[in-house]
Formats: C-alpha cells, sequence, structure tokens
C-alpha cells in the first residue's frame, strides 16, 4: 500500500505563539474517500483541518498531497494544488447572487468553466432555480449548498468541510449528506469534520476520533460505529 492521497502526519500546532492544540495528530484521505474528524467539542477537530489546509504554521509533521510536501504551502497555493476548502460560517457572500458565488468560485481557473456550473447545478438543482437571487436570503441548507457549490467551482481533487450540517434540520442534513457521497463517487477525496457524529461515521469510509488534539481512534465507519468505547464516550450508547 502507497502513501494516502492526502495526509497530514504527526501534526503538532496552534495559532501563532499561542499554546499547541495539536499533538502529533495524523489525519489521512484516500481518492475518492469520505474521512471524516469527530470528538468533543473543543478537541481540535476543525483545527487538524485547518491545519491540512495550511491556516495554521506546524511546528512539527508533515502535509503531503499525492506524494507532495506542501506543508510550507499557503492556503491560496493549496487551493492551485486541488484542495477546496467550506468554512462553517461567513463562507458566501451574501449580496451576491446564487451565480456569483459559483463564479466567484471559479477565479482560479483560466479555462470554460460553464460545464463545471452545469455540474454544480445538477448536483443542487435548487441553486440553479435561485441563481439570480441573492445568496444571503436563502435558508441555512441552501447556503451550504452554494458554499460547497463555490469549492467545487475550483475542481477540487479534496473537498474540505467544516461542519457542513451544522444549525440545519435533520432532513435537509441527510440531503446534504446525500450529495457529499455523489460527489466522493466521482472521484473527489472528502475530508468533513462533523458534529453529528453517528449520522456522519455512517457515511464514512474512514474515522478519526480527535480528544485533546491528539488521535483517540481510528478507524472504517462501521469499525468506530461499533466500537463499545467510541460509542460510550462519544455516541451517547
Amino acid at each position: 500500500m502507497g502513501e494516502p492521497y492526502l495526509i497530514g502526519e504527526a501534526m503538532t500546532g496552534g495559532y501563532g505563539k499561542g499554546a499547541d492544540i495539536l499533538h502529533a495528530c495524523t489525519i489521512a484521505v484516500e481518492r475518492g474517500e469520505i474521512a471524516v474528524i469527530v470528538g468533543p467539542n473543543g478537541a481540535g477537530k476543525s483545527t487538524a483541518m485547518k491545519a491540512v489546509f495550511g491556516m495554521l504554521d506546524l511546528r512539527s509533521g508533515h502535509v503531503r498531497l499525492d506524494g507532495r510536501d506542501i506543508t510550507k504551502l499557503s492556503p491560496q497555493d493549496r487551493v492551485a494544488q486541488g484542495m477546496g476548502f467550506v468554512p462553517q460560517t461567513h463562507n458566501i457572500f451574501g449580496s451576491m447572487t446564487v451565480e456569483e458565488n459559483l463564479e466567484m468560485g471559479a477565479f482560479i481557473r483560466r479555462d470554460d468553466f460553464r460545464g463545471t456550473l452545469a455540474q454544480v447545478y445538477d448536483l443542487f438543482p435548487i441553486l440553479k432555480d435561485k441563481r439570480h437571487q441573492a445568496a444571503g436570503e436563502l435558508s441555512g441548507g441552501q447556503r451550504q449548498q452554494v458554499a460547497v457549490g463555490r469549492a467545487l467551482m475550483t475542481q477540487p481533487k479534496v473537498l474540505m468541510l467544516d461542519e457542513p450540517t451544522a444549525g440545519v434540520s435533520p432532513i435537509v442534513m441527510d440531503e446534504l449528506f446525500d450529495r457529499i457521497i455523489e460527489v466522493a463517487r466521482s472521484g473527489i477525496s472528502i475530508l468533513m469534520v462533523e458534529q453529528n457524529a453517528r449520522q456522519a461515521l455512517e457515511i464514512a469510509d474512514k474515522g478519526y476520533v480527535l480528544v485533546q488534539g491528539a488521535n483517540a481512534f481510528t478507524g472504517t465507519g462501521k469499525d468506530l460505529l461499533e466500537n463499545p468505547d467510541v460509542r460510550r464516550s462519544f455516541l451517547g450508547g
């Protein structure tokens, strides 16, 4: 077995000159795989994802994409290398239309992106219906679709999602997860931080449980769901 397509290996670091939040944390995802990071509040889940995306300095450890060391690259350069990132909040331009938001996602493209736009509309039909509406007027679930769609406009090889179902109803959460599965089936790797741990692990090929910035449990989604220690400590029994 070769190295995973994307790996943040033994990452230790924090924000600025503050204390370390991550402690030798390792997160990896294969091509076309869904990897989910779960754990209690304050466990360092979002920090681990931001470290993989280059949003904080690592004191030790490495990030590699398709065998290339990208540890020193800026987030912007990582986007150019094929990484898309959707933050939990402030992830759309509210005063711009849905279509303008999606077009903003193609800012690094020099080719004709209309084919990708059509693919996003196929994935999220409601966005096509509302393409001329201000994104800020949409429901929470629809705004998340805009944010994911905009990230897909860069044609990423890896799509990173920070709490994509935060604040949405269970029905909308299920719909978003279905779309995320579709994206993974197209060959794009998904790395996702998710508070709804049980539901996320049900769709995960691989899961990471973090506690205090370190790996506590790692396994397939199915294995973690069946692990009595994980169930008792993180899934409510």
